[in-house]
């Protein structure tokens, strides 16, 4: 059975087309297909979610001292 020969297939794909009539073997390919598409598209999806957040995260590593610490320094000031 695991070394099934190129006639075995077709006489399994006879079969399997005599079982289910081609319309609805075309059906399932296309859902198929489509189910491919879908995972496709939400692993690049996934993939760009990441670098989008991995950005930010280097952005604000990045980033200037924020306007909380440049307030105290002038509170500061004004007391002396």
């Amino acid at each position: 059975m695991g070394n099934m020969g190129i006639w075995q297939l077709l006489v399994v794909l006879a079969i399997i087309v005599v079982l289910f009539g081609t319309k609805k073997l075309r059906g399932m390919g296309s859902d198929l297909g489509g189910a491919v598409k879908g995972f496709k598209k939400a692993i690049s999806d996934d993939k760009d979610v990441d670098k989008d957040m991995a950005e930010q995260i280097q952005k604000s590593e990045n980033a200037t001292p924020t306007e909380s610490t440049n307030t105290d320094k002038t509170k500061d000031n004004n007391k002396a």
